[in-house]
């Protein structure tokens, strides 16, 4: 039992789907079945284990999106599973993390010294502490990014405890920023059996011969990427208050509702606002958290650039592609900053975008919406960004840096073909140029981005084919299945190596 003074907490994950739900979808079933075959073997390697899944923040980002679903397919393959979320009494502590997040991007001043190395500890003893009463002999802890890296340290003296730290993000190259992040990370890695990436270009030399790469997977069946109706998309942007409603809805008003930036650079309903066409116009769409990494600001102004050029007479000949240009709007959406504990920076990132917003000239300030999706509810969040995803022409993921990027796999699987950035390595394990959608070389070019964009629009035809290919690419390499899989033979690798092996 977790006592109320420990920042740890538990994280109750009720049933999702369960793996009969996914067996009995016909173009899953093969995959499903692949996996419940494997998954025996696994369960018995690992019968009177618990497996504790340690990580921030139970919501916002992708790393609490995943969880719930490999959490409860992996209870419901026989394997015990328990999700952690460490907390601080300390508002500087997640300052801190989010200061190693961006070195390890590349970004940001390298100079963490003692006092940030003493603040990094001790929050995470306090959370060790309330671990070690909770983890037997045996158990295996499986950390999740920086965070809560130290933990590990704190539990070698447990008897027969593996460790393993999936660290969901990184950079392809090195500098100044990724070298004081990885030593001022140093003395905490030796603590782990292994170590899992997202890409081999992430992982680093000092944990080469303990590192693996997993893709991650998106849940098919999640309410972020379900099937959904043209009457269900509807509703759920209606009782999300996204949009006006056409006329009466099944559901209920959705507890929280969607806000929208207005001229004058205030929050007020979304609905309440100018109509966005989402119905009925060509849309682009990036759905991220507010990071600066994310590239909102040079979508935004490539954005101004095409708009600027139909004002000015400077569209193309062709009448369809030039109508497709005048109509076509953009929509930056991201969660409500305040219900993300473990982003300080959300807030200041998203003032900013405000204060471009306010610059832009009403006429173009109308085909621009920048949207606060509400985090009452994680389903409803979810279902608002599936509506939002599938009513999109096109769904950008202008990311700087990206660890990987799941919202362009829930694009691609929504068949939604993606621009995105081919020096990010996340999305170019994920889109083809050419095959599944458009990738620039500099995301922070707009003339780049408003060439590639326009040039997208041109071609509806060639548009539906990316997207077909898009949702295929998904289907052979990102869904959860195969990141189930992955987990299962490296644990039972880490289950069966001799003692002395052990970190």
């Amino acid at each position: 039992m977790i006592e109320p003074r420990h920042p740890l907490r538990r994280v109750e994950v009720g049933q999702t789907s369960s793996v009969e739900d996914y067996a009995g979808v016909a173009h899953l079933a093969s995959a499903v079945n692949e996996v419940k075959l494997e998954a025996k073997a696994v369960s018995e390697h690992l019968a009177g284990r618990t497996v504790w899944m340690v990580s921030s923040t139970a919501k916002g980002g992708g790393v609490a999106e995943m969880l719930p679903t490999i959490v409860s397919l992996l209870r419901d393959l026989g394997i015990r599973v328990e999700w952690l979320v460490i907390g601080a009494s300390e508002p500087a502590f997640f300052e801190l993390t989010k200061r190693i997040h961006n070195l390890i991007h590349g970004v940001g001043a390298p100079d963490l010294g003692q006092p940030e190395r003493m603040l990094y500890e001790r929050v995470n003893r306090e959370n060790a502490e309330a671990l070690r009463e909770l983890v037997r002999p045996g158990d295996i802890v499986l950390i999740h990014d920086p965070q809560p890296l130290p933990i590990a340290l704190q539990l070698r003296d447990i008897a027969g405890v593996l460790a393993v730290w999936r660290c969901h993000i990184g950079l392809d190259e090195e500098n100044a920023a990724t070298r004081a992040a990885w030593d001022f990370l140093a003395p905490y890695l030796d603590a782990y059996d292994a170590a899992v990436f997202s890409a081999p270009e992430y992982i680093p030399e000092r944990l080469a011969r303990r590192a693996t790469v997993i893709f991650p997977g998106i849940d098919p069946l999640a309410p972020k990427n379900r099937e959904l109706s043209v009457r269900r998309t509807v509703e759920i942007m209606c009782n999300g208050g996204i949009i006006p409603c056409p006329g009466p809805t099944v559901g209920d008003r959705y507890l929280g509702l969607a806000q929208r930036v207005l001229p004058d650079g205030t929050f007020a309903p979304a609905s309440v606002a100018e109509n966005i066409g989402l119905l009925t116009r060509p849309i682009v769409t990036q759905v991220s958290r507010w990071d600066r990494l994310k590239g909102f600001g040079p979508l935004l102004d490539a954005f101004a650039l095409l708009k600027r050029s139909v004002h000015h007479g400077e569209a193309p000949a062709d009448g369809a592609h030039r109508r497709d240009l005048d109509l076509v709007r953009l929509v930056l959406a991201g969660p409500d900053p305040s219900a993300i504990q473990d982003d300080p920076e959300a807030r200041e990132v998203l003032d900013e975008l405000r204060a471009a917003y306010r610059s832009l000239p009403p006429w173009l300030q109308s085909d621009v919406a920048i949207l606060l999706l509400p985090m009452h509810s994680l389903e409803e969040n979810a279902l608002m960004v599936n509506a939002l995803q599938r009513a999109s022409t096109i769904v950008a993921q202008n990311s700087l840096r990206e660890g990987f990027g799941l919202t362009i796999a829930e694009a691609m699987w929504k068949r939604v073909p993606v621009l995105s950035n081919s020096r990010a390595c996340g999305p170019r394990q994920q889109v083809r140029d050419g095959l599944d959608g458009r990738m620039v070389t500099d995301p922070e070019h707009p003339g780049e981005l408003c060439r590639v964009l326009g040039d997208m629009l041109a071609d509806p035809v060639r548009l539906e084919r990316w997207g077909y290919s898009a949702q295929r690419r998904v289907h052979e390499h990102f869904l959860v299945f195969d990141q189930l899989r992955s987990w299962g033979k490296l644990l039972m690798s880490l289950v069966a190596r001799p003692e002395s092996a052990r970190a």
